[in-house]
């Protein structure tokens, strides 16, 4: 009989135990999924619930190879905008485990940008415009589409190409940016970045896309690094004597939102600017850090040009201190004063 009543009791504790491991695990999900919304700021202390943090031995949060039991926003193990994390709780000698997400936003809200038109020249609405890029008065614009795909040369105003190269039907082209006298080209999923001698657009060599990027997408210069997105929330910055390697990465992210589908890219003036995929805007973006410093509405130029989904912003150069705009397949380039 003390046997039976034995048993039946550590039967119990066992259930309570898993109960409260239960109730434990139930808040810190509820808890994460409300900071997701609400996000946090560096230097910000992670302030779990009381049922998760009563009776906890340890908690430690782990990226992948790396973990800190510090339970404060450090930029050393967490970036702007959305972190994938595990957070691991020691409780009598066992560890409860919860996959999470930790937003992390900016301090500052970002400013909005105006602007006015003060010129417009011809484009060609042929050209599925991915990259786009302005040295003098000549614009460097890469086409994309599989079989459709090209690199241009021409001056600004003129509607005719004073050079054009045709890439091989499996190809769809991307953003473009140049260092020295050669012209890096990305590409959207075939992981190849090829390399033109800038003059005469001839084909010098290719390169593999770093693993770490997704897919090719847009690309600038800070006359230095390469600075390549690839559809995430991400910026990398490549060595430009082997775009092949990644020397950093920064994320995106404003004061209350995480910005992903980071585009077409220019850096101008020690910012990276940045349009969002299928959305009417601009980003300043701070290359150091990642955050959004301010942004542009170009509402009233794109809803001008908008035939189907695919027409959408997507070319960003600067002509002097203004900035030149236009997007696939648009008739036009706008040539725009920063107010």
């Amino acid at each position: 009989m003390k046997k039976s009543f034995f048993i039946g009791f550590f039967a119990l504790l066992i259930l309570a135990s898993c109960n409260k491991d239960e109730k434990v695990l139930n808040s810190l999900n509820e808890y994460n999924t409300a900071m997701e919304t609400k996000g946090y700021h560096f230097g910000d202390k992670i302030d779990f619930p009381k049922d998760v943090t009563e009776n906890a031995e340890s908690i430690s949060i782990s990226f992948g190879d790396k973990e800190t039991s510090d339970l404060v926003i450090d930029p050393k193990f967490f970036t702007l905008g959305d972190n994938a994390v595990t957070i691991n709780i020691t409780r009598d000698g066992k560890i409860l485990s919860q996959d999470a997400t930790i937003n992390v936003f900016a301090k500052n809200p970002e400013k909005n940008l105006t602007y006015e038109i003060v010129a417009e020249y011809p484009h060609n609405t042929s050209n599925f415009t991915e990259g786009f890029y302005l040295e003098g008065n000549t614009v460097y614009e890469s086409v994309g589409l599989e079989k459709q795909s090209k690199l241009l040369k021409y001056t600004l105003g003129s509607a005719d190409n004073s050079k054009e190269v045709k890439q091989a039907d499996d190809i769809f082209s991307e953003g473009i940016s140049s260092v020295g006298n050669k012209i890096f080209q990305l590409t959207y999923k075939n992981r190849k970045i090829f390399v033109y001698d800038k003059n005469s657009l001839e084909l010098l060599t290719e390169y593999p896309m770093p693993n770490q990027m997704v897919e090719g997408w847009g690309m600038t210069t800070d006359g230095k690094n390469l600075i390549a997105s690839d559809g995430t929330k991400n910026i990398f910055f490549l060595n430009s004597s082997d775009p092949s390697k990644i020397s950093k990465y920064i994320s995106v992210a404003g004061n209350k939102e995480v910005y992903d589908q980071i585009n077409e890219l220019e850096y101008h003036n020690g910012f990276i600017y940045s349009n969002v995929w299928q959305k009417p805007i601009i980003l300043k973006i701070d290359p150091k850090t990642g955050e959004v410093l301010g942004k542009f509405d170009f509402s009233e130029i794109v809803k001008k040009h908008i035939t189907n989904e695919d027409d959408v912003l997507n070319g960003i150069a600067f002509k002097g201190e203004n900035m030149l705009i236009t997007g696939k397949n648009w008739d036009k380039i706008y040539e725009v004063k920063i107010k």
